[in-house]
């Protein structure tokens, strides 16, 4: 039955695909953001209570995908908005719902993979996976932020009182797609000139989802009441970044890429203005929940969804990602 679905935050390349995927699907889209109001489109500060809150009341979704990029140096000013971006955004829509005369059945608020301890040979699922405690010894001070930025995170969310709306952590893996903008574009950019070699020593695992299957999921869990807290969203085969890397260059038709060494990470990072952390930290998530539950995946093996994804971006008008 079509609806209105609330997207906070849906601005980004993940919220503009789901923006056309809730339309197609039937429903009315409302996405809430720091810009200029327009059709389908309600300002809000993330911050405070304001007419924008006037559509959640009778939803029959609210997304949450707020927060700030987490793709910048950690330094003292970046990690409070981090912070304050993820924590006011899941704060204030509680707020609202809470306030509301019919308040959704359903909200989902992102999270991250990343909440999982540095395992190479442990699937971390949510019954069986180990949470980061943050005083982990011998990991650099910016992969304990975060976790910590993960854990507060979900904190918010758990603190929100909607008693009568389904609440449910989206701990979401690297999220695959094709346009331009998005770490597939980066990876790919990095394999089409000569560069698309390993990270680091390339044991980290990767954890990844295709957008399709990123939106299905979505889907399924908005439909199965008994799906709350936390829901590993990622495909069921995660691969070392070596094997990783080696598809992706397959795909594209490359056999070589230069492997970069941690120290060249570290020094690219600084030029960049990232963090390593985003590409040496191992995030082996498997999607637990989801699979008990019956969800099935289109693209669960990364050679066929990398050849997939390079099929569209072939497509693109230009020479993209």
């Amino acid at each position: 039955m079509s609806g209105r679905v609330v997207i906070a935050g849906g601005s980004g390349q993940i919220g503009g695909h789901l923006v056309r995927h809730y339309r197609t699907r039937g429903d009315e889209v409302v996405v809430l953001t720091r810009g200029e109001a327009g059709p389908g489109r309600l300002h809000w500060d993330a911050t405070n209570l304001g007419p924008w809150a006037e559509a959640v009341d009778g939803a029959k979704l609210v997304l949450n995908l707020a927060g700030r990029t987490v793709n910048c140096r950690y330094n003292a000013e970046n990690r409070r908005q981090i912070y304050a971006s993820r924590e006011d955004s899941t704060r204030v829509l509680g707020e609202a719902i809470a306030a509301a005369s019919a308040p959704p059945p359903v909200w989902m608020n992102a999270s991250t993979a990343t909440i999982y301890v540095d395992s190479r040979d442990q699937a971390q699922g949510e019954s069986t996976g180990e949470i980061w405690r943050g005083d982990e010894a011998g990991v650099p001070e910016t992969w304990h932020f975060s976790v910590d930025v993960a854990r507060r995170w979900e904190a918010a969310l758990a603190r929100a009182e909607t008693p009568q709306t389904r609440k449910v952590a989206l701990r979401a893996s690297m999220v695959m797609e094709w346009e331009p903008g998005g770490v597939f574009a980066v990876l790919s950019r990095l394999v089409r000139f000569g560069l698309g070699g390993h990270q680091g020593d390339g044991g980290q695992m990767m954890a990844w989802i295709h957008i399709e299957d990123f939106a299905r999921a979505l889907d399924f869990i908005e439909a199965k009441a008994e799906l709350e807290g936390a829901i590993n969203v990622c495909g069921p085969e995660p691969l070392s970044n070596r094997e990783f890397m080696r598809e992706l260059r397959a795909a594209w038709g490359r056999g070589f890429g230069l492997p970069a060494t941690r120290w060249m990470l570290e020094i690219g990072a600084v030029f960049l203005r990232t963090e390593t952390e985003l590409v040496l930290k191992s995030r082996y998530v498997v999607p637990e929940r989801l699979l008990a539950a019956g969800f099935e995946f289109v693209h669960p093996s990364w050679p066929e969804a990398a050849r997939e994804l390079v099929a569209r971006a072939r497509q693109l008008p230009v020479a993209a990602p």
